[in-house]
């Protein structure tokens, strides 16, 4: 942010200056602490769901880099007129369930009136400091592999607007609460270069950050994974705001073939929640690693792109 003059240290690994997915603070030369914080608004109408959905999606921070969940503080803003104390205990819940499968601990939380409903963690977590996975230190030769399908931005816009198919919701639902904890540690037990979890900025946001000044991304669009449902919404035009943001954004990075199909482009600028991750890592154990994650129960995971040499940060769809 312009103008602020914010406090640092030599202890400070990794900042929110590079654009990764959390901080990082050397405690000593073995250890390191990595933290985040992020809420959402509701994007389901079930409250307990709600609230894995926005654990989860805090939690995906700290996986992204390669680290180990160990406390998390609650954040929460609530209407008392709207929400009862009631469905307040089921997002609670719903966000202790996730943690506990992350490995981590709740130590408290801060809770205040708001007129909107926003639930959320603040999550600390620990890593070498030696083994930090950063989001945009890919290599030419790379494979990326995509761990979650897409849609989920248009069928929660469907879902506000009640439209939303049975087994729509489901998909999404599915997806968010799905924690990448397995995806990340199998990934980190292989080796990877680079990691990024694909959440407000869409795929093409996401990756765009994974390019440096050597290398860029040559995106095969029929390998990408989309929830089926997701297509039919596409259609009609509902993406969150944030969607058009990102591609307003973005699009200077991103080169399409001719007459491509305008409805899946968009769905790769389409803002997730809780969506998968962007591993990039040599050819090699790429292939391995999907084998790996298949065996784990995701087998919807699968090389999307390569890593080209190249002095210009962009990604070129074929």
């Amino acid at each position: 942010m312009k103008n602020v003059d914010f406090p640092t240290s030599n202890n400070v690994l990794v900042s929110f200056d590079t654009s990764d997915d959390a901080g990082v603070f050397l405690l000593n030369e073995d250890l390191a602490m990595v933290q985040t914080v992020d809420f959402i608004t509701p994007v389901v109408n079930d409250a307990y769901i709600y609230g894995q959905i926005a654990a989860a999606n805090s939690l995906s921070d700290v996986f992204a880099m390669g680290a180990t969940v160990q406390t998390v503080l609650n954040i929460v803003a609530h209407d008392n007129c709207h929400v009862s104390q009631e469905m307040l205990s089921d997002i609670l819940r719903g966000g202790a369930d996730k943690v506990k499968e992350a490995g981590g601990v709740v130590l408290g939380g801060h809770t205040i009136e708001d007129l909107e409903m926003k639930y959320g963690l603040s999550v600390t977590g620990i890593v070498a400091p030696d083994k930090i996975v950063r989001n945009n230190t890919i290599k030419p030769g790379d494979k990326i592999i995509q761990t979650k399908p897409l849609g989920i931005g248009v069928i929660t816009t469907a879902i506000k607007a009640d439209i939303a198919s049975e087994n729509a919701i489901n998909e999404a639902v599915k997806f968010m609460t799905m924690l990448n904890k397995t995806a990340a540690e199998l990934a980190v037990e292989i080796g990877v270069n680079a990691m990024t979890d694909v959440t407000g900025f869409g795929l093409m946001g996401h990756m765009y950050e994974m390019t440096n000044s050597t290398a860029s991304i040559v995106l095969d669009s029929s390998k990408v994974d989309i929830i089926s449902e997701a297509m039919e919404y596409a259609s009609i035009g509902l993406f969150p705001t944030g969607s058009w943001k990102n591609r307003e954004h973005f699009s200077p990075f991103v080169s399409t073939p001719a007459e491509f199909d305008d409805d899946k482009l968009m769905l790769m600028f389409d803002a997730q929640t809780s969506g998968g991750l962007l591993i990039s890592l040599p050819a090699a154990k790429a292939e391995l690693l999907v084998e790996k994650l298949h065996k784990a129960g995701m087998d919807w995971c699968r090389i999307i792109a390569e890593v080209v040499v190249s002095n210009t940060r962009n990604i070129k769809i074929i």
